[in-house]
């Protein structure tokens, strides 16, 4: 059995998100797959994620134990570790994502739990895991250097040592002119198929 953990980082809700459209009929076909599997939600607007304070780098960087995974500071990160896989829908934000998840990804992002550092420098601890980025986008970007937000997750997730990832990308859907609902279903039947294989 496989414990997902499904990242949603939209301040958007269900019926209204583009993003979530796509997310939720991935998670959907993965479980129809896979229904032995657990599936943990996210919602990053539902959780009480501030950015990083002074006072939590010594528990972030400092030396872990058992007890550390009491430590509200570390939950996030102890639990993206636990994970097998991660699936994350989030929109392009001003050529990015949306700050939560930044702010997020600061949590995670832990030595001794995602990384560590050595005499040959940092590795990844979480080899061997998979992940699916879901983003919905107003323009065409595709890979393009104004594209910072999924560039950003591929390289911050290899750092981790996840380096299996999967980009459904859904574009120009703000373009005046063009199918939206058409663009968002083509991106459901695509999801649908990695989702067989996820």
């Amino acid at each position: 059995m496989s414990k997902v953990l499904y990242i949603k980082a939209n301040i958007k809700n269900e019926g209204e998100s583009r993003t979530f459209k796509v997310s939720d009929s991935f998670v959907e076909e993965y479980m129809k797959n896979n229904p032995q599997d657990e599936v943990i939600v996210l919602d990053l607007y539902k959780e009480k994620i501030d950015f990083l304070r002074p006072e939590d780098l010594g528990v972030v960087f400092g030396p872990k134990n058992e007890d550390s995974k009491k430590h509200p500071v570390l939950k996030y990160a102890y639990q993206f570790a636990e994970a097998d896989k991660y699936i994350i829908a989030a929109p392009m934000w001003n050529l990015s994502m949306p700050a939560i998840l930044k702010a997020y990804i600061d949590y995670v992002s832990v030595t001794g739990i995602t990384f560590k550092y050595t005499e040959k420098g940092p590795v990844g601890l979480l080899n061997d895991k998979k992940a699916v980025h879901i983003v919905s986008r107003g323009g065409e970007y595709g890979d393009a250097p104004y594209e910072m937000g999924d560039r950003y997750l591929r390289t911050i997730l290899g750092f981790f040592g996840i380096h299996d990832i999967e980009t459904i990308a859904i574009e120009n859907l703000d373009v005046a002119g063009v199918d939206v609902q058409g663009k968002i279903e083509e991106g459901i039947e695509k999801s649908k198929l990695i989702a067989q294989k996820f």
